[in-house]
Order: C-alpha cells, then structure tokens, then sequence
C-alpha cells in the first residue's frame, strides 16, 4: 500500500525548499455537478458564463477524474493524494457510535493543507468537509487547515436552511430561514481579502448543486415556460454555483493576484441523476450518450468531472485538453508548486501536474484505479485507452477503449481475454485490503428498480 509513514510526517512538514514566489492555491469542488451542467461543456438550458469564461482564460479538461463516484472517499483522495484503494475512507459511511462527521482520515495520513501549512502557507477550508467529525483524527482543524466555516458533516449539508454552521468547531445556531451558501459565500471572499498578503491555500467545497433542491431565489429561471419545479430549482443553484465562482475571480483580479494564483474548478463526483430521470433527460447531463452512468457507478459519467484550471501567463488559456488526470494528482502538484519537498518513504498514488498545468503533456502512469465499497463492492481502472469496470466481487469485467467508445457501450471483453487479464492484475495490485472496509458483494435488489431521483 502507498502508505505515509507516521514518523516521517513532521520531517516531511520541515522539509521545504521554497522557490519564491509561491503561489496562491485555490481548489473550488463543486458537489455532483455533472460535466454537462456547464455552458463550456455544452450545456444549453443552464447558464454558467463565469465558469465558461474561466474555460476560455485558462485550460479545461475533458478527462479529469474524480478520487470516486460519491462524496466522502472522493474528497478523501484529494486531500490525500491516494485512490480509493488505498485511501482510509472508501464509502460514504461514519464509523459505529459516530453521531456526526464521516469516516476519519487517521492523524498519520497527511494532507495537503498540512504540507502547504508547513510550507509558509496560511489555510482556509469553507463548505463541506465531510472527512471527521472535530473530536477525531479528521477533523479540518487538525489536518492542516487554520481555518474551517461551514457543514463539518456531509448529511447536514443537504439542508441549504440549516439550523447551524460550523464556525472552527463551533456550533453557530441559525434561524432555519437563512440560506446557508450566503453566509459560506461571505467568508470565503472576507477571508482572501484577509490573507491577500499570501501564500494561501483555499479549499472551497460547494454544496451546490447538491440535494435537497434549495435555492433562495429563482432569478432568470422563475418564469420559464413548461419547466418542472426541481428544473427551475437545479438550473437556479447551477447559476447561483457560477455567480459565486464569478464573484471569487473577480475578487481575486481587483486584489491584484490574479498572476499569484492558480485557480482550480471540478465536480466531486458525477451527477445524482440518472441520465434517463426528469433532470437528467431534461438538461442532458450525459452530453448526448457521450457519458454512462451517474453517481456510485464506476462508469465514466460517475467519475469523469468538469474541471477548469486558471492561472494567467502560465496556464495557457483557451486550451481544450483530452489527457487524463485524477484527484489524487492535486497532492504532489501543490507541494511542487508550494517547494515542499514529500519524502520519498511516503509517496502518494499521484504525480505532479506542474508542467502539463502549464502546458506540457501530462505525466504517464501504469493506471488510474476506483473502487467504491457501498451496497457491495465495485471496481474499475483506466490503463491507456482501456477502462475495465467490475460491478461486484468476483463478477465479471467488462472492458471499453475509451479512444472509440467514451459511452462505454461496446464491451469487448470476450474479444480480448488478454487485456482482461491485465485488468484484472492490475485491480488486484492497486487494491490494499482495508478491515474497515472489507470486500463484499451487493445485498438483493429491492423490487422497483434504482431510483430515478437525486440520492445523497
């Protein structure tokens, strides 16, 4: 397993060699934004012109993945920089006796706030962490961050009226009538103003357009014509995501950073509904069949993300790139970027992006590798053009080049025993046995089918 080793933590931490000037990092995780939410993407019913205007400022990317297909482990790998077969928290889940918070990163597993943190950087997390409640090893406070203001527990997140935020690990009562994203908004443009000195490190994770389906306002969408309720309301927290994101930019150019600082933009994980239910269709998040499956699938539309990166005069603008990349990659970037130094008894799953942020290829790798252990265990891996996907233990691997069939329909397994055996060594190798998370197959489907809504 690519583990960190526990006492190379704080010499890792000290082990810095700073290039100055570093700049300023801002990650913004939009949560289950599918691809095709986004104007730059093709998306014609939803309005994003801020976003599609960092696309034609910077570079975006048509095969950047996620660390996973739902939130928790998605996140987990990004703050990481390990895949989910080796991450601690592999599913959306809290460990027994846990009232709030989701499965905790353990306090020898450093993230990259931590080596940022230590790098000079000041740290500031504002939305949704969902990765330990205050009281365990994954709280935001002792995994790097100076600074933490939003829902510390992902399934309080899905009320944007709640009755409390979290302020540090404070609990701020509200009255249930104010939406929350207002009050996340404030902090995150007051606490950049605050620290315009620099370096900084800005984890911004979205809660929209995640569900419930909340919005305070309606605006362009109120009036239009023969849509649903949920239409309005989903396209709504689109824009309102876009708004925000503008608002951010825009501060960040009249501060004068926009030189210092590199700006990344993705989605968690795919979307929460099935490209054939009413928003789905409605919106076509699947950009035409292009994409299969949604969230919790190993398939494309499940883990493969909008993602938009900005950084002007270095990242080159109004690049459109087809190389894939994954969460898991932000780590070494970042401490590259930072001039933090990762020992190399503690390596991650990722590589550095540096030179393909700036415009070079990006980095070769034997694979990119998924799991996901809720109602039973999936599997998928990427190795050059060739995605396998298992959908339970022991069953059968399907396998798709994505070079010709990026809608995964094709499934040429029988076609190549080979390639399938080389799946299938790879999906063992990348997979570490985990007791917390230990491999298990799916229980019987209800009858009814999936459901055809959003899930959280």
């Amino acid at each position: 397993m690519n583990a960190w080793c526990p006492i190379a933590i704080a010499a890792m931490l000290a082990s810095t060699v700073v290039a100055a000037p570093q700049p300023n990092l801002v990650f913004i995780l939009a949560d289950d934004l599918a691809q095709g939410d986004l104007g730059c993407y093709g998306q014609k019913r939803i309005r994003t012109p801020n976003l599609d205007r960092m696309a034609a400022e910077g570079t975006r990317y048509t095969q950047a993945y996620s660390g996973t297909s739902v939130c928790a482990p998605s996140r987990t790998s990004l703050m990481t920089g390990l895949h989910t077969g080796h991450a601690p928290s592999r599913g959306n889940r809290k460990p027994a006796g846990t009232v709030e918070g989701q499965w905790p990163i353990p306090a020898d597993v450093p993230t990259v706030a931590e080596i940022l943190k230590g790098a000079g950087y000041a740290t500031g997390c504002m939305g949704k962490w969902g990765m330990g409640y205050f009281d365990t090893t994954g709280s935001p406070l002792k995994k790097g961050f100076d600074r933490f203001y939003g829902y510390n527990c992902q399934t309080k997140a899905h009320s944007y009226f709640p009755p409390y935020l979290d302020d540090n690990d404070r609990r701020v009562p509200l009255d249930g009538k104010t939406y929350a994203q207002n009050l996340i908004q404030k902090k995150v443009l007051d606490w950049v103003r605050g620290h315009k000195a620099g370096p900084f490190f800005l984890y911004y994770p979205v809660t929209l357009p995640h569900g419930n389906y909340e919005i305070d306002d309606l605006g362009e969408y109120a009036g239009r014509e023969g849509w649903t309720e949920q239409q309005k309301t989903f396209a709504a927290m689109v824009t309102r995501l876009d708004t925000d994101v503008g608002a951010l930019l825009g501060l960040i150019k009249d501060l004068g950073l926009d030189e210092r600082t590199l700006v990344l933009f993705a989605g968690d994980n795919g979307s929460s509904f099935d490209p054939t239910s009413d928003i789905g269709r409605f919106f076509d998040q699947s950009m035409g069949g292009r994409l299969r499956g949604f969230k919790r699938s190993m398939y494309e539309g499940g883990l493969r993300q909008a993602a938009i990166a900005r950084w002007p005069g270095v990242v080159p603008a109004g690049r459109v790139s087809d190389e894939p990349w994954a969460f898991w990659d932000f780590l070494p970037t970042a401490a590259e970027l930072a001039g933090a130094k990762i020992p190399a008894a503690c390596r991650t799953d990722g590589r550095s992006l540096v030179s393909f942020l700036k415009g070079g290829a990006a980095p070769r790798r034997e694979c990119f590798h998924w799991e996901l252990h809720e109602r039973g265990f999936i599997q998928a891996v990427r190795f050059g053009d060739w995605k396998a996907v298992r959908n339970r233990p022991g069953g059968p691997i399907e396998l798709y080049d994505l070079a010709r069939d990026g809608a995964e329909s094709d499934d040429l397994s029988a076609r190549h025993p080979d390639i399938v055996a080389r799946a299938d060594a790879l999906m063992k190798q990348e997979h570490a046995d985990d007791p917390n998370w230990p491999v298990t197959a799916a229980p019987p489907k209800k009858a009814g089918g999936a459901k055809k809504r959003g899930t959280p």
